[in-house]
């Protein structure tokens, strides 16, 4: 049997899917009646400027009303309006879109960009929330009729001759009792700010006080009244051009978005209409260590409509710590307009504002990198992100990422630091070596060490720098990267000099013994080594992969395996110390073993690492050696 036809689909079958299960949230059941009423507003003003309307436009402005009494709530708008037959076809054909039809029929005109809706499911959110929905409306056209409609939720309607006197439609949604919520001033409220912020047309929700002059001269006299309140900003400064703008507006506009926050160190306006259409402001913010809170602070808008604050394919992983807008209609969005759809046009613009921002941090270094310095702390994290996530960006940025001298206090990029420690930080096989620092504090006593020996050191202590190390090491040509404690200062960069010991190779491996006697800890790899007498008697170093590997896995990444195996130490003895010689002068095994484990816990504390009776016992023992 071959029989070829067409799938049929009911739609009392369908639409209570589209009332329940298309949109994940049912709030946004406002933001669609406020997008469709926007829409309305628009196309009547589109129509006005093509000369196709030559009646007086007057107030454009959306209104949203609660009437908690009969416990509705109503969208009304002074746009294009219905006829009886455009409400059947739009409203009774589910996915029909008026939006869509209206900018297929107007494109060739240059009109029809500023509408929103593409799909024409939006308007039944309204019975996800809603018992009953009534649409009360008048169309433009002169002469029209005008038309009510009354739909209780299923697939059955009334439409009939109505009494709208005025332009324009008016939704009524007859709240249902699990959604009373929708009655609360303070709840719309959010939702409208949330949504509608920045719609292109006035939305009018409640009213507040303002304080007016009446009369003239001396005789005026202020009073206080109440005014319809507009609840969004009609043109946000994403929509204007940059060349119009001062920085006060767009430092003001930041708080408008952030009210609570710290000032933005600086800011990149985009503005794209090829290949794509793109419009946003998007600012690097102050940003402390604990970065991971600063995350979901861009929002995407589609025509100025909010859509979301998860913008992870729009915008490149390394930037998501930025904060600020991107506005696009040609980022797409699945049915219910709440979810991005990955395409050729989302890597695009992902690619666009990665290369917007290389740029922008470039021209910065370049024309004030005194400035860019004093920001570099919150910059940084920018960079080094970008360097280790994208290889074009690693290209650009190299040129303007700085690494910090502890001792110098000064920030050199990558090439310039390499040839100023070159000649006294290159090793026997030709390779230079950076020595780092994460927590000056604790490891000061090795960050001494090494200045002693005319070695710089720089600063790296920001969450991803352990990462950050491994990236530099794989880019940069025969360079390593030691963090400053890593080993004895001899041999973190081994230029193959030896020491000569002042002890015998017999007296080496009795002052090991009495170590690994005193301080029995299978963890410790002890050694005797010759160094400068002027160096510490004992050091307590953890290898570099091995450190590295923690540090990386703290902050995800790493081996997986390290996490579950024991720390192991380095504990190296100076034999040329004299308290080497002393403990091995002591007249008995037990004195030996009393220095030693003294000295052994004073490489503990060093690191940090002495604590509860250990920290205790080794108080004890330095009161009664003091009174000795």
């Amino acid at each position: 049997m071959q029989e070829k036809g067409s799938i049929s689909i009911h739609s009392e079958n369908i639409f209570p899917i589209i009332k329940k299960f298309l949109y994940s949230d049912h709030e946004v059941f406002l933001r669609e009646l406020v997008s469709n009423a926007v829409d309305a507003t628009q196309k009547i003003k589109s129509l006005g400027t093509l000369g196709e309307y030559d009646g007086d436009l007057g107030d454009l402005s959306i209104e949203i009303k609660i009437d908690k009494k009969n416990k509705t709530l109503h969208v009304i708008d002074k746009g294009i309006g219905m006829t009886g037959e455009e409400i059947k076809k739009y409203i009774n054909q589910i996915a029909f879109s008026g939006a869509t039809e209206f900018v297929e029929k107007y494109k060739e005109k240059g009109e029809g960009s500023g509408i929103i809706g593409h799909f024409g499911l939006g308007f039944y959110s309204a019975f996800m929330v809603a018992d009953k929905v009534e649409i009360k409306s008048l169309s433009r056209e002169k002469d029209a009729t005008p038309a009510h409609w009354i739909c209780d939720g299923s697939t059955e309607f009334e439409l009939k001759d109505g009494d709208k006197k005025e332009r324009g439609s008016e939704v009524i949604l007859h709240i249902n009792e699990d959604s009373v919520e929708f009655l609360e001033e303070h709840r719309v409220n959010e939702i409208l700010t949330k949504y509608c912020k920045f719609l292109p047309v006035p939305i009018i929700f409640g009213e507040t006080e303002e304080t007016i002059k009446e009369g003239e001269g001396d005789d005026a006299k202020e009073k206080k009244v109440n005014v319809p309140k507009v609840i969004n900003n009609t043109t946000p400064l994403w929509t204007k051009a940059p060349a119009d703008l001062t920085d006060e507006e767009y430092k003001d506009f930041y708080k408008e978005l952030y009210p609570f926050s710290e000032e933005p160190l600086f800011w990149i306006h985009l503005n794209v209409d090829y290949p794509f259409n793109l419009t946003g402001i998007l600012y690097f913010p102050k940003i402390k260590n604990d970065f991971d809170i600063q995350k979901n602070k861009i929002q995407l808008y589609s025509r100025q409509v909010f859509i979301t604050d998860e913008v992870k394919d729009v915008v490149p992983e390394f930037l998501m710590l930025m904060h600020g807008v991107i506005d696009s209609p040609d980022i797409p969005l699945n049915v219910s307009r709440s979810y991005l759809q990955s395409d050729s046009n989302v890597k695009k613009i992902n690619n666009h504002i990665t290369k917007k921002v290389a740029d922008k941090l470039a021209e910065l270094y370049k024309n004030d990198r005194k400035s860019f310095e004093e920001k570099w702390d919150s910059v940084g994290l920018f960079v080094k992100y970008g360097m280790m996530s994208d290889d074009k960006f690693y290209d650009k940025a190299q040129k303007f990422c700085l690494l910090k001298s502890i001792e110098q206090y000064k920030h050199f990029t990558l090439d310039e630091y390499k040839e100023s420690i070159a000649g006294n930080q290159t090793d026997k096989d030709g390779n230079v070596t950076i020595l780092y620092a994460t927590n000056p504090g604790k490891q000061d006593a090795y960050i001494t060490s090494a200045q002693k020996k005319g070695y710089d050191v720089v600063l790296l202590d920001s969450p991803i720098d352990s990462h950050f190390i491994n990236q530099l090491e794989q880019k940069l040509e025969k360079t390593n990267m030691k963090r400053v404690d890593a080993d004895i200062v001899d041999k973190l960069i081994d230029k193959d000099e030896k020491a000569e010991s002042v002890l015998s190779d017999d007296e080496k491996e009795k002052l090991k013994k009495v170590f690994e006697e005193a301080i029995n800890n299978s963890s410790m790899t002890v050694a005797v080594e010759a160094l400068s007498p002027d160096e510490l008697p004992v050091s307590l170093t953890m290898p570099e992969f091995m450190r590295r590997m923690k540090d990386m896995q703290q902050t995800g990444g790493g081996m997986p395996f390290m996490g579950g195996m024991p720390d192991q130490y380095n504990l190296t003895i100076n034999a040329n110390h004299k308290m080497a010689s002393k403990i091995l002068k002591a007249e008995s095994e037990e004195a030996q073993k009393n220095i030693a484990k003294q000295n052994y816990d004073l490489a503990l504390l060093s690191q940090n690492m002495l604590n509860g009776k250990d920290l205790t016992n080794f108080i004890s023992r330095s009161v009664e050696m003091m009174e000795k």
